[in-house]
């Protein structure tokens, strides 16, 4: 073995801890460049497999009832490849033990073959047999939910019908990986499922013999999509066609989608945030290491080696700890990210999970390590060019300390010594203050980063259930009822307050952008479910006009007093023009609101409505949801405390897990940053402090004056981690929104705080790591050393 690279094992020997806490950020960042890519790639993967193997169509379309021959003109739209006519519709369920109603979307099954799209995943037991009413098969998180087994019966409400029905399978479906309810923020398999029945059987309760009321459009590789949907729509639009739209609106896919996009957001944002800073802290750490080793090196050149061996020796050095991080980022980026594939895996209903350790993603994580330590070492390596031998073999030239006014302060405030001794010290070198200051505050930083969304949740919460949609619940029609059915809910026992509302499909367009949405129409004066403006202050509800969300007018480019058109979906289907009224808050979807009677009057109908917000007597809630799984008209009863309960659940569980595991990425970045910054302190000055130890001092007081000097530096790194971390946040928040999700950009005084806890903890730690250290200062050494 050549004579360097002895020397350089005995570095990394005689330095593991400090070799070990960069490997370690290092290895932060690769974990979290593998486990985001991995994570969003194996989600996408996923369910690409599943939509192919399942055919998931690209293009569906309802419409009130539509006859089946039908099937054979859309087959005919260029560009289709195959259509599948079939009967959706919303019911109410009575499940045995089950005080609240719970809902599901039934979905017919061909009595003949299987589906030709959207095909079942049969996780136990059969399809329904032809003839048998009572037979079906439910979706798998509503049976876990409910402790449904094959043969398992409860009732459904069937157009006023009420039916008991069998359990005979369980399934999963392209079409219903995210299964939510309608009203709903979050899947609730308790509430909310989906029911396959014989089409027979549907056809026969819904008045649909020889109709449908749903298709769904597989496309050729090359078909226009728009024009497929043109061409549906027109077919449609007789039979009470409700507008047909593209697989990146159907709601399973578009929350899917969402999902994607955060995780993308978090391989674009994270990952360079942690190696940035292992940069840093390596070109931090080489050059004072080498400020240390300079009669080393000036020893190596007098006796013949080149500055590029001697280069290249402390570039090996820092390659070698790029490998040891590389190498333990992997591991731990890998388990995190199949860990994390698995809770998306779990959430989203997938019957099977890709996870591809695709080594393209390795060989970036390589590379991109070994090219940020080469970066932050290069610095160093070039000036040890620059390095004669002569001037590297001589010792440094002791400090000269002028004698400012502030030494004057000083002694006239009675600063302790060690204090002067340790500003003194700073001041003196205020490149390398700020580079530990800075090291210090990127630490803090990525805390930050890590922990932004508890605060923004809350705020999303509070404006969503409590400052808007303050009821305790509403009820759907299965269709438009009169003014009157608000009044018959009204009547139901424990209900104190009603409050109805009408949801009209629209294609809204502004220049070019179009979007697909529900126009909500709601009375002037509401007050349980209200419009929250911009400056998070109720909205009454203008006479004439379209009230926008900020992101649907960010979206299609309108602003307050721009003219928009409203391709009405349902009805007459006439294209509207109507002026932008205001823009509102909205943190989830893309909403448009009206009010009730103008949206009639747009509509050229009487007072109808779709459904019906309430608060009730929560003491009186059992007779209440009694009665109301006898209402025919009803199809679906959202429960907002119940709502409520599940999104915090839900976001709790996924934000806590990811919050885990990305602030012990950040722990271990920022006591990388504090150790290394201590430890080479220790190193500078451990003659200075174990001369003060020959001149007398005590260990506790050799001990304060470097213990002093990080306690500063870190104090001082809190403001501008705080300023850093605020502008990584909103960079992540930036990449997070979608047209589904926008989270409110929210930083509370606690989310500084605790990111300061982790640091001055992670100091903290460093800091009896260092005093063991220089307890064991070797004073013989000392008293050996020239002056």
């Amino acid at each position: 073995m050549r004579s360097l690279d002895r020397k350089l094992l005995r570095d990394l020997v005689r330095l593991w801890p400090q070799a070990l806490a960069i490997a370690m950020v290092m290895a932060a960042g690769v974990a979290t460049l593998i486990l985001a890519v991995g994570a969003h790639q194996s989600l996408d993967e996923t369910r690409a497999a599943y939509y192919e193997r399942n055919r998931f169509a690209d293009v569906f379309a309802e419409a009130t009832r539509a006859p089946n021959r039908l099937g054979d003109a859309i087959a005919a739209i260029p560009g289709v490849s195959a259509v599948e006519t079939r009967i959706v519709e919303v019911a109410l369920l009575d499940i045995p033990g089950m005080s609240e109603p719970a809902s599901a979307q039934l979905v017919s099954l061909p009595d003949i073959g299987r589906p030709v799209l959207n095909r079942l995943y049969m996780r136990e037991g059969r399809r329904p047999i032809v003839g048998d009413e009572n037979e079906v098969v439910v979706n798998e998180a509503f049976a876990e939910a409910h402790g449904f087994t094959i043969g398992s019966r409860f009732k459904a409400l069937l157009k006023g019908a009420k039916r008991e029905v069998r359990v005979v399978g369980i399934a999963l479906s392209p079409e219903f990986i995210y299964t939510i309810g309608p009203g709903d923020l979050m899947p609730d398999p308790r509430r909310f499922g989906i029911v396959w029945m014989s089409e027979k059987t549907l056809a026969a309760a819904y008045d649909l013999d020889g109709a449908f009321s749903n298709v769904a459009v597989a496309l050729l590789r090359d078909a226009n999509e728009d024009a497929v949907i043109d061409a549906l729509d027109d077919l449609l639009a007789r039979y009470g066609g409700a507008g047909a739209y593209g697989r990146k609106d159907q709601i399973s896919h578009a929350f899917i989608d969402a999902e994607l996009e955060q995780l993308a957001a978090m391989a674009r944002v994270l990952p360079p945030i942690f190696l940035i800073v292992a940069a840093f802290l390596v070109n931090m750490t080489m050059s004072r290491l080498v400020a240390l080793e300079r009669e080393q090196i000036g020893l190596l050149k007098a006796i013949g080696y080149g500055n590029g061996a001697i280069g290249m020796h402390y570039l090996k050095f820092v390659l070698a700890i790029a490998v040891v991080g590389t190498l333990i980022g992997a591991i731990a980026g890998t388990w995190l990210g199949i860990g994390l594939a698995r809770m998306y895996g779990d959430f989203f209903n997938f019957p099977f999970l890709i996870f591809r350790k695709d080594p393209s993603i390795y060989v970036i994580a390589v590379l991109v390590t070994v090219v940020t330590a080469g970066v932050g070492a290069l610095k160093t390596v070039s000036g040890i060019a620059r390095l004669s031998p002569a001037v590297a073999m001589a010792p440094p030239a002791p400090a000269i300390y002028s004698r400012s006014p502030f030494w004057r302060i000083a002694r006239l405030i009675g600063l302790p010594q060690s204090l002067t001794m340790v500003i003194r010290h700073l001041v003196h070198v205020p490149v390398r203050t700020g580079s530990a200051i800075l090291g210090i505050a990127l630490g803090v930083s990525i805390v930050i980063a890590s922990i932004w969304a508890y605060p923004s949740i809350d705020f999303m919460v509070d404006v969503t259930f409590f400052r808007a949609d303050r009821q305790d619940a509403s009820i759907s029609f299965s269709e438009t009822k009169r003014i009157a059915a608000a009044y018959e809910v009204a009547r139901l026992p424990g209900v104190l307050a009603v409050e109805p509302f009408r949801s009209v499909p629209v294609r809204i367009r502004f220049g070019h952008k179009e979007r697909r949405v529900s126009v909500l129409g709601k009375p002037a004066d509401a007050t349980l479910s209200r419009v929250i403006d911009m400056d998070l202050r109720p909205l009454t509800m203008p006479e004439t006009g379209i009230v926008l969300s900020d992101m649907l007018a960010r979206t299609i480019g309108a602003r307050t007093g721009d003219i928009v058109e409203m391709d009405l979906l349902e009805g007459d289907r006439r294209t509207v023009q109507v002026p932008v009224t205001a823009t509102v808050e909205g943190f989830i979807g893309l909403s448009a609101y009206m009010e009730l009677s103008a949206l009639n009057r747009l509509k050229r109908e009487g007072a109808l409505i779709s459904g019906v917000y309430f608060s009730l007597d929560t003491a009186r809630q059992d007779a209440l949801y009694a009665e109301i799984t006898d209402i025919p008209a009803a199809n679906f009863i959202a429960l907002q405390k119940v709502s409520l309960q599940k999104f915090r659940e839900t976001l709790a569980e996924n934000i806590f897990i990811m919050t885990f595991v990305y602030v012990t990425l950040a722990s271990i970045i920022a006591f990388g940053v504090v150790y290394n910054s201590a430890r080479i302190s220790l190193s500078e000055r451990g003659r200075e402090l174990a001369s003060l130890r020959v001149l007398g001092f005590t260990r506790a007081e050799v001990s304060r004056i470097l213990l002093l000097e990080l306690a500063i530096v870190t104090f001082l790194a809190q403001p501008l981690g705080c300023l850093i971390g605020y502008g990584f946040a909103y960079a992540i928040v930036t990449g997070f929104e979608s047209e589904l999700y926008q989270v409110p950009f929210v930083l509370t005084p606690d989310i500084f705080a605790w990111s300061s806890i982790v640091v001055l903890s992670a100091a903290a730690i460093s800091a009896l790591i260092v005093r063991r250290r220089i307890d064991r200062l070797d004073l013989i050494e000392v008293l050996k050393t020239r002056e």
